[in-house]
């Protein structure tokens, strides 16, 4: 019996600290006024009545109740019920402190207030309606006055009113104000009372919240509640922990918080808590808390917090239960808002049950909503009770729980809810409290125990889920009212509106002495012997045995194969049959990934044991090790399966003779595994062990329990061997775990110890003391015996071999990680508990280690098994000596196991070097590990299993090369080779290994090596290799991987490095240090500004610094690859500047310099195209060429990325090409390349040009003087573009066809290229929208699946000729085929207002701009927008998209990674979706299209075509040599391709030093493989006309392989200026002249002479090509091929380079032709036939050999065959070459051929022709769209005179306008300013659009509409009226154009202030312009969205306005300057910035 309340207390408002109506709570009375022993009186309670503080109200709250809970340092739950009510009180206004009243206004003098009461009874139980009963009748005594005592009812209530314990009867009672009540005692203790509450959480929240909160607070998370109601707050968080049942919440749990204790919420410990919603703001700011709106309805889960998903399939039949849960009965209540609608299943029956009669009630819900949640516990915790381990059973009974155990048998290991849940306080208590076997059993017991029936049942019947829900929560309903027969009670409440009356006295003060009367009085009269009903003691039920759970059939069938053929082996290892093992052992491991093999591997071994065979011979020892490690390798350290335990005992048994008296264990070989580092493992396999021996010590008690024991010990013993069916778990020798009718069938009963402990606790009481003291006794000294023997375990494990060093690392890690020693393993590893982990410094004794680990474990599990004191003394006592004696044994077996014969591994195969190749680390043995690819593996791909293999690796001063031979013995006797040249490496790292098949036993981590050759090494190091060699490796690959300079490089091996040149100075540069010192520290001073600039000693250059000129760019912006951010090559320092003294004289001043430079391949082509030659240039005027070569940067003087002969016009002089070289970056003006030999047209490349804001910053500069410097080099670059124009021929001038067209001009490009659809944006806003960033990273990348627009066709009907418009997206942009892509018919065209439709008027304006002109410039649409075209005749720009260098960077990584992935794809990630992601064909695509662009303007249209793209060195590079391989059958030959290769890339200054990150200083830029993308490109075409080109594919995939390897010279520099710097353009050209013989002599190698400068690769490939067929292309055919190639560009006819894919593990990479043949011939004469003789058959394997050598030639062998032929007649020995060469064609037939070509053929070359024109277009319309896009909606300004009264500036030329006599011009429509002079020059685009009268320009444009789409003038749809194609005004169009418009404040230029703006942002201009002020119609000024590059907000900006939101600023970028705006407040700042987003 219990009080039913401990306190009552009344608290009022303190008056004595009232400050403006605010206080706190103060304690009136409490009565009984001593506080109870046991139940002290609980602090501060006056916080929790009024929890959001005490204040006074100026009106009567009604009474309001709620119960708070208090918990006490015991974990006691405290309640308290509160009662609140309204006193009045008179205020008299008081002062502050500082005299201001202001805040008392709203308090009258002497108004009447309000202040709370609080009445409080505080009880520990959770009579919530009872409490409140009761204070309502103390409430009505005193607010109607009734005629009974207060003082009465108090002590009554605390004195008289006893409650009986759960299971007690109902009692009924009055406290004496005529009152009845009654109190009804729950049936059961453990089952929580709910009520209605949890019905009220899913009726607030619904399903899948609750289900969210409910595994957050099973998986410890904070929770906090918001309400406006207390009494909500309290259910809600009583409902949470009540659907966690059986679970106990064990955290901190306050259902409400007060105001005061917010800060409580910021512990870092879970919580479940409440707070008031007027306190939601004060908790807004915590991080790891879910937020919990109860009155809203919702939950906010932040983003750090991480929560698991709830296990299936559970979860899935808790949420369809629950909406199951009102089927049979729809509530016409509220419910139906609960639990997913309950009505939702019957939502679509035609006829639904009629409503019920009385609907059920909220209690009933509950108690049904609650069965649900015990039933998915019971699913949840199936099997829990098989994992109990009973450890002790007397006095007080101990038993843990096998969480590994349960986790691996439920196969939910990875289920992080599941693991967080076990892992809690609360299951812990649950083991606790439910472990015990013998206990009084509720509700749950009885669930658990039929779940697994039940839902067997219910799969076969879904009815039955209700049927189950309502019987079980019927019985939770009889748990909170037993009783049948309802007591009606009477309660009396006060008067309605008695709470409000004007004249109600104050509570008044209780009299003590009544009240204690009472209370003393009902203490003595307490009746101690209520009858209460006992509880029921029995035994739990057992429940379904977790073992039960799997399909054991299903088990035996699938490993019945793997489980014979592993007792096969392990029969054979100890029948000594070791060659049978050993065959059948790759098996057995593979089959080792299984668990059921792992754990009957043990069984199969315990057998072995009890056979007396654990001594066993040295093989055997070896391959028993090898197993053991392979099982404890396939498991994880958690050990749920049990198989270390198991092999706890064999590790210890196992054993081997060394010698006599030395005997080495098992143990010593199996250490290096996590699992013994995991003190849970230890601890649960003592416990274990400690069960089986406590079983064993009663078993024989029992006389039913007739197991003939087998008496091993467990030092022998598995603890799953007694089961034959290889039983998963470790027989879960815990009762119950075996059904007994399997028992049965294999021996007799066999009792648990979870029944053995249930029967000896119920005879427990009978038994006497001394009996007692006995089986404590035992009991106490079976734990003990068992923790010695696992303290020797322990040590066994723990102690190394090697004594001297720490335990061996689990991995070779050169970093030296924490895995050195036992201590800091044990620290770093995650599997080791909080508990058993700890911190201290590096341990160098490993028996000190050991000794506090085994200490550690000693102590943890005596302690809990309560082992006595004397007993853990002896213990620790004892380890110290056991680890010393361990550790003097361990010396004497290390020493004499290394005696032993080591085992024999193969033997180190050494490479084949190339002449000069050195090693320089030697063979460093490890294994050669499978990697992503599924070649070489022998699975899916066939062929034998090459990888993994073992051999060594090997590091060169050249490559990094592995050799080995394949792990597989059934494929040992092949070589394995893969290497590649050591600067390919890209990236090296660790990574984690995994199982390999064919490998014992791999290191936890290794290496892995990544090539940009797509080569990738992952390799893991033998344990014999060292960690210092590791790193000696390491640090040396990194050495010759990022040499300081080239000349470190493999090309210049042996040499000393190279002086500059001698040829080109006669006196030495710095002839002495001090020379120089001083030029060095001078140059540095004038380029850092200390020392001033030397004019006299530059030549004509620009003298700006190149970071000033690139930094400025407009393309280089933040994360662009732009030149300002990227090292800078050793020589390339200042690409502007040249000081005289660095060449003292001209080089025209030696004309055998100019001769030896003729020599060179590049410049013998500007011969073969008839440029002239450099001696010609002197004599001007005399040759009638139009062209000369120029010497104008012989010295470097203009450029130093330029060669140093350039093409240029004859009649234009050098020193205005010096003038005008300024005009372009990096200096790079356009040079002629190409001549077209039939058009005459011209290929000219640059760089892309300056912006003006460049040139205007170098007005002042001192050797240009003022901006005439600027206005010069335009009229020098006019005039170089007119003399480009004039030297081409006429466009009007009519050419002869060539063979592949019909047609030469434009007209040719529109007819023939529409004949499919046509991309084109459709309106400058499409096209900013697409591409976000106008000048940024994408440059405008069409895409190939948006939607497209129709030209007409020359084939279709004129009613139907209109085409069809739609939008083009960006690259990224899926189609809108059904939202924007509207069909637009020829109503359609016209606005109704008269104008035409934008779309049609920008295409018109742009195919009407495509007229046919002599020059094309294609550029960047950034560039672009600056050019004024009149400036320019007879020439068109057109901007073109094309990808930037950071780009390819990307792209090239993502396609290194599909091609050669490091582990194998996932199944959803295919090969070519990589590839496609990677956009790699799609830049291939975009190449191919500009040149075919390039190809088309100057062959069809016979126009020169200029490209200035980007720093003229990248994609300029790429396009134009594409653009000469496909217009020159030359280029297409070797000669020609290598004449190509010198002249576009290696003079005009491709930087490949720089790209290929070929030293150390360019080592931080990245890869970027552009010239890898231009061979791609060759092969793409080479595939397609395969008879066109001289060279094969194999000649394209060598250059790939060389030019970065690093072995040549060629492809090093990164420009002419450097490599003659180096010496090497003007060596002796004679030395390449050697004697043919001689170089055939040797091999092809380099000689001595040419190594002296590094070798060249074309001197490489002459060599080769001379002697042998390598290269050559025999199906060339160049007579039948067109001069002109026009590939297919489309991604379909794209394939992805073999070279990406291909290897060649025979012999490594093919293009090392000296050691590919090498070992070809080496593994040929290996393979001979019984005989002796070579076998005349080859076995081919794709991934192992090379096909393409290997595959029979025809042409080959026959040259092959002539050769021998020659030789064994003695005839002198013929080239190859000349004999192919003087073979005869059939030429009969094929002029047969060419004339009767076929109709097909005919029209697939039409068709080929068609597309590649169509493309054409496409980039032409395309740019000119970009171009007028700007000007489509431009109109001339409207000038007048203006006077200037204040100071303004020139918006053209940026000068001052002002005063009386400097009168300027104003436009009147859109305000621009201009002097006089530049009203010529200003751009016609007023952006303020009026009506025209006159049209007539407009009427052209429709008439030019018309003929275009070739239609009739009559089929226009004309209203009546002239048509205008102009817009409406701007106070209309305005209004529809608008987008966004609102007043900001923007800040003026340098040093001005902040002014307000109205500001309109145009959708229609793309402009945001500004006025003075919403009314004014006259804009001051306007910024073009086109040049906005970035806008974004930011803050702390310098001179803002006072009182400014810091976060309303934002700033918006463009291309010449930078614009800073302040909006109202953020929120319309960052409206404005998504705004304008939008737009750029």
């Amino acid at each position: 019996m219990s009080r039913l309340a401990d306190y009552f207390i009344v608290i009022g408002y303190d008056h004595d600290k009232d400050r403006n109506g605010s206080s706190e709570g103060r304690i009136i009375q409490r009565f009984p006024e001593n506080d109870w022993e046991a139940c002290p009186f609980t602090q501060s309670i006056e916080l929790f009545c009024r929890p959001v503080g005490w204040t006074l109200s100026a009106q009567r709250q009604p009474p309001e109740f709620f119960v708070a809970v208090l918990t006490d340092i015991d974990a006691d739950r405290h309640y308290l019920s509160v009662l609140t009510f309204s006193e009045s009180v008179a205020i008299s206004p008081t002062k502050s402190d500082d005299g201001d009243t202001e805040e008392d206004t709203a308090l009258n003098i002497h108004s009447l207030m309000y202040s709370p009461k609080c009445l409080v009874l505080v009880s520990r139980l959770d009579y919530f309606e009872t409490f409140k009963n009761c204070l309502g009748i103390i409430y009505t005594a005193y607010v109607d006055k009734l005629d009974v005592q207060l003082e009465v009812l108090v002590g009554n209530i605390l004195g008289c009113v006893q409650v009986p314990p759960p299971g007690g009867p109902q009692i009924r009672f009055s406290i004496g104000a005529g009152d009845r009540q009654a109190l009804q005692p729950p049936v059961s203790a453990t089952v929580p009372t709910s009520r209605n509450v949890t019905a009220l959480l899913f009726q607030q929240l619904g399903i899948q919240n609750v289900l969210t909160l409910f595994c957050a607070a099973l998986t410890d998370h904070k929770i906090l509640f918001h309400s406006q109601s207390h009494s909500r707050l309290t259910d809600a968080c009583q409902a949470i922990t009540i659907l966690q049942y059986p679970l106990r919440y064990s955290y901190v749990y306050v259902p409400i918080l007060p105001a005061p204790l917010v800060e409580v919420l910021n512990t870092p410990t879970p919580f479940i808590a409440g707070v008031h919603s007027s306190l939601a703001e004060d908790t807004a700011d915590l991080v790891d808390v879910i937020i919990v709106d109860l009155d809203g309805g919702s939950v906010h889960i932040p983003e750090c917090v991480n929560l698991p998903t709830l296990p299936e399939p559970m979860v899935s039949r808790a949420k369809k239960a629950l909406t199951m849960i009102d089927i049979d009965s729809i509530s016409s209540f509220t419910w139906s808002e609960m639990v997913m609608n309950s009505d939702l299943l019957m939502a679509d029956y035609a006829f639904p049950p009629p409503s019920p009669k009385k609907p059920p009630s909220l209690e009933q819900k509950d108690k049904e909503i609650r069965a649900i949640f015990i039933r998915f516990f019971a699913e949840l915790l199936t099997g829990y009770r098989s994992c109990l381990t009973v450890i002790r059973i007397h006095p007080e009974p101990f038993i843990t729980f096998h969480k590994a155990n349960f986790l691996g048998h439920r196969g939910m290991v990875d289920d992080e809810f599941l693991v967080r849940v076990l892992e809690g306080m609360g299951f812990g208590t649950f083991v606790a409290e439910r472990g015990t076997p013998y206990r009084t059993c509720d509700i749950f017991d009885e669930v658990y125990a039929n779940i697994h029936d039940q839902l067997t049942e219910e799969s076969a019947d879904s009815e039955k889920i209700m049927e189950h829900i309502k019987d079980l929560a019927k019985q939770l309903n009889t748990n909170e009212n037993p009783n049948p027969q309802p007591y009606v009670q009477k309660v009396p409440k006060p008067t309605d509106g008695a709470y409000s009356r004007i004249h109600q006295t104050p509570f008044p003060l209780l009299d003590s002495e009544p009240v204690h009367k009472i209370l003393k009085e009902g203490i003595e009269k307490q009746n101690p012997k209520m009858a209460v009903r006992p509880n029921q003691v029995r035994i739990v039920p057992m429940g379904t045995p977790i073992t039960a759970l799997v399909d054991r059939q299903r088990m035996m069938d699938n490993n019945a194969r793997r489980l014979e053929v592993l007792r096969n082996c392990i029969n054979f290892v100890f029948d000594n049959k070791i060659s049978d093992a050993r065959i059948i052992f790759p098996a057995v491991l593979r089959a080792l990934k299984s668990r059921v093999t792992r754990l009957a591997l043990t069984q199969e071994l315990s057998y072995h044991i009890r056979s007396n065979r654990a001594v066993l011979e040295h093989q055997q020892f070896d391959l028993v090790v090898k197993l053991l490690n392979c099982c404890l390798q396939n498991d994880s350290s958690m050990d749920e399966n049990g198989v270390a335990a198991a092999i706890l005992p064999l590790a210890t048994t196992f054993c081997r003779k060394l010698c006599t008296g030395i005997i080495q264990f098992a143990y010593t070989c199996v250490q290096e595994h996590a699992v013994w580092q995991n003190m849970q493992f230890w601890e649960a396999a003592f416990y274990q062990d400690v069960q089986k021996q406590i079983q064993q010590l009663y078993a024989p008690h029992y006389e039913e329990n007739n197991v003939k024991d087998k008496k091993h010990d467990s030092f022998l013993g598995s603890p799953t061997h007694k089961n034959s069916e290889l039983n998963i778990s470790k027989n879960c020798s815990n009762g119950g775990s075996v059904t007994p009718e399997r028992r049965s069938s294999y021996r007799g009963r066999e009792i648990g110890a979870l029944e053995i402990a249930a029967e000896q606790l119920r005879t427990w009481s009978t038994l006497s003391d001394e009996k007692k003291e006995e089986l404590i006794s035992n009991e106490e000294s079976t734990v003990y015996s068992q923790a010695i023997h696992y303290a020797n375990r322990m040590v066994y494990m723990k102690v190394p071999l090697e004594t001297q060093k720490s335990i061996k690392p689990l991995s070779p890690d050169w970093d030296s990680t924490s895995n050195s020693n036992i201590a800091s393993s044990l620290a770093d590893s995650e599997s080791i508990d909080a508990e058993s982990g700890y911190d201290e410094m590096e341990i160098s004794d490993v028996g000190t280690s050991v000794i506090k680990f085994v200490t550690r474990f000693v102590d943890k599990v005596c302690n809990d098994s309560r082992v006595t004191p004397e007993h853990i003394k002896s213990l620790h006592q004892m380890i110290p000596g056991v680890v010393a004696m361990h550790i003097e044994t361990l010396e004497a077996v290390n020493r004499e196991s290394k005696r032993l014969p080591p085992i024999q591994k193969p033997k180190i195969l050494k490479p084949t070097l190339l002449p000069g190749e050195e090693v320089v680390m030697d063979g460093l043995r490890v294994y050669l590990l499978p990697d992503g690819r599924e070649e070489g593996l022998g699975g899916n791909m066939g062929g034998p299993t090459l990888l993994p293999a073992e051999g060594a690796i090997f590091l060169t001063n050249y490559r990094i090369i592995f050799k080995g031979t394949p792990c597989d013995p059934l494929a040992c006797e092949q070589i394995v080779i893969r290497s590649f040249p050591i600067s390919t490496l890209t990236k090296e790292k660790q990574v984690k290994l995994q199982y390999t098949p064919h490998i014992d036993q791999l290191p936890k981590e290794g290496l892995q090596l990544r090539s940009c050759i797509f080569q990738l090494m992952k390799i893991a190091f033998d344990e014999e290799v060292i960690p210092d060699d590791l790193e000696a490796f390491r640090k040396l690959s990194t050495k010759y991987r990022s040499p300081t300079t080239v000349f470190m490089t493999f090309a210049f091996v042996g040499q000393a490095i190279p002086q500059p040149s001698t040829m080109l100075k006669p006196v030495e540069k710095n002839a002495s240090l001090k020379n120089f010192a001083k030029k060095t520290i001078m140059k540095t001073a004038r380029k850092a500004g200390i020392a001033k600039q030397k004019p006299p000693k530059r030549k004509y250059v620009l003298p700006t610094p190149p970071m000033g000129r690139r930094s400025m760019s407009p393309r280089s912006s933040a994360g662009s690859d732009s030149e300002s951010d990227r090292p800078v090559s050793e020589a390339m320092d200042d690409l502007s500047i040249i000081d005289e003294g660095e060449f003292n004289r001209s080089w025209l001043s030696d004309p055998k310099v100019i001769e030896r430079l003729m020599e060179r391949p590049g410049y013998q082509d500007y011969v073969r195209q008839g440029f002239g030659d450099p001696s010609d240039s002197t004599v001007t005027g005399k040759s009638t060429e139009k062209f000369r070569i120029s010497t104008v940067n012989s010295n470097f003087s203009v450029s130093k990325s330029y060669p140093a002969l350039l093409v240029v016009p004859a009649n234009f002089p050098d020193d205005s090409i010096r003038k005008f070289a300024r005009t372009h970056r990096q200096y790079r003006f356009p040079v002629v390349t190409w001549r077209h030999s039939r058009t005459k047209a011209l290929l000219l490349r640059a760089s892309g040009f300056h912006g003006r804001g460049l040139m205007g910053m170098l007005k002042s500069d001192p050797a240009t003087g003022t901006s005439t410097g600027e206005i010069s080099a335009s009229l020098q670059q006019e005039r170089y573009f007119s003399c480009i124009v004039s030297a081409t021929p006429n466009s009007m001038r009519s050419y002869k066809p060539s063979y592949s067209d019909s047609l030469t001009s434009l007209d040719s490009l529109m007819l023939t290229g529409v004949q499919e659809s046509l991309l084109v944006p459709e309106t400058p806003e499409v096209v900013r929208r697409s591409h976000p960033a106008a000048t940024g990273s994408l440059r405008n990348i069409n895409n190939p699946k948006s939607s497209f627009l129709t030209l007409p066709r020359r084939t279709r009907t004129l009613r139907n000729a209109w085409p069809t418009f739609s939008r083009i997206g960006s690259i990224r942009e899926k189609p809108r085929m059904n939202s924007n892509s509207a069909t637009l018919d020829s109503t359609a065209m016209l606005h109704q207002n008269g104008g035409v439709n934008e779309r049609s008027d920008l295409l018109q304006s742009s195919v009407q701009g495509l007229k046919r002109v002599a020059l094309y410039v294609l550029g960047e649409k950034a560039q672009m927008k600056g050019i004024k075209a009149e400036s320019f005749p007879k020439c068109d720009f057109i901007p073109v998209e094309f990808y930037e260098v950071r780009h390819v960077k990307a792209s090239f990584k993502k396609l290194m990674r599909a091609c050669v992935p490091s582990a194998p794809l996932p199944a959803e990630t295919g090969f070519l979706k990589l590839v496609e992601e990677s956009e790699w064909l799609l830049q291939i695509q975009n190449i191919m299209q500009l040149a075919g662009a390039t190809e088309d303007l100057l062959d069809v249209q016979g126009s020169s075509v200029m490209l200035c793209l980007e720093d003229g060195w990248d994609c300029t590079t790429q396009v134009v040599s594409v653009a000469q391989l496909l217009l020159d059958p030359y280029y297409r030959t070797i000669e020609g391709f290598k004449c190509l290769v010198e002249k576009e890339w290696l003079s005009f200054g491709h930087r490949f030093t720089h790209r290929s990150n070929q030293t150390i200083a360019n080592h931080a830029s990245g890869f970027a493989p552009l010239f890898l993308q231009f061979l791609d490109v060759v092969h793409q075409i080479h595939h397609q006309f395969p008879l066109s080109f001289e060279f094969n594919q194999f000649f394209l995939r060598f250059l790939a392989y060389h030019y970065v390897s690093n072995r040549f010279r060629t492809f090093m520099m990164d420009n002419e200026y450097e490599r003659v710097e180096a010496g090497w353009l003007m060596e002796d050209r004679r030395s390449s002249k050697i004697n043919h013989e001689q170089a055939d002599l040797d091999g092809g190698f380099a000689t001595r002479h040419q190594s002296h400068q590094g070798a060249s690769i074309w001197d490489y490939i002459e060599k080769h090509h001379r002697k042998s067929t390598l290269f050559m292309n025999f199906y060339y055919s160049p007579s039948d091929q067109d001069v002109v190639l026009r590939p297919y560009s489309n991604i379909s006819n794209l394939r992805i380079w073999d070279y990406f894919l291909n290897e060649d593990l025979a012999h490594g990479p093919a293009y090392e032709i000296e050691t590919t043949n090498k070992e070809i011939q080496m593994s040929e004469e290996e393979k001979t036939d019984s005989s002796g003789q070579p076998l005349m058959r080859k076995i081919v394997n794709g991934c192992h050999d090379n096909v393409f050598m290997q595959q029979p030639n025809v042409f080959r062998q026959k040259l092959q065959e002539i050769h021998k032929l020659e030789t064994d007649l003695g005839h002198f020995q013929q080239k190859w070459k000349t004999v192919w060469d003087k073979l005869e064609l059939p030429t009969g037939k094929r002029e047969t051929m060419q004339r009767n070509l076929s109709f097909n053929t005919q029209i697939v070359k039409s068709h080929g022709r068609s597309i590649h024109k169509r493309s054409t277009l496409e980039i032409l319309v395309k740019g000119k769209m970009l171009g007028e896009a700007a000007k489509m909606f431009s109109q001339p300004h409207r000038f007048e005179k203006h006077t200037y009264t204040t100071p303004a500036y020139c918006d053209y030329c940026s000068q001052v306008l002002w005063g009386l006599l400097k009168t300027g011009m104003h436009c009147t429509d859109c305000g621009y300013n201009c002097h006089e002079k530049c009203l010529s020059h200003v751009p016609k685009n007023c952006t303020k659009l009026k009506i025209v009268s006159d049209s007539s320009n407009t009427n052209t444009s429709v008439s030019r509409v018309s003929d275009t789409s070739t239609l009739k003038n009559e089929e226009l749809p004309v209203e009546s009226g002239p048509t205008y194609a102009t817009y409406t005004p701007a106070t209309t169009n305005t209004e529809n154009s608008c987008l966004h418009k609102g007043y900001l404040f923007k800040r003026g230029a340098l040093l001005k202030g902040w002014k307000q703006r109205w500001f309109v942002l145009d959708s229609t201009k793309h402009q945001l312009r500004y006025y003075d002020s919403e009314e004014d119609t006259n804009c001051k000024g306007y910024i073009e969205l086109f040049d906005v590059q970035s806008v974004q907000p930011i803050r702390n900006v310098q001179g803002a306005p006072k009182k400014a939101d810091e976060n309303a600023f934002f700033e918006l970028k463009t291309n010449r300057r930078m614009y800073n705006f302040l909006a109202a407040d953020a929120k319309t700042a960052q409206s404005w910035i998504d705004r304008i987003h939008s737009f750029i």
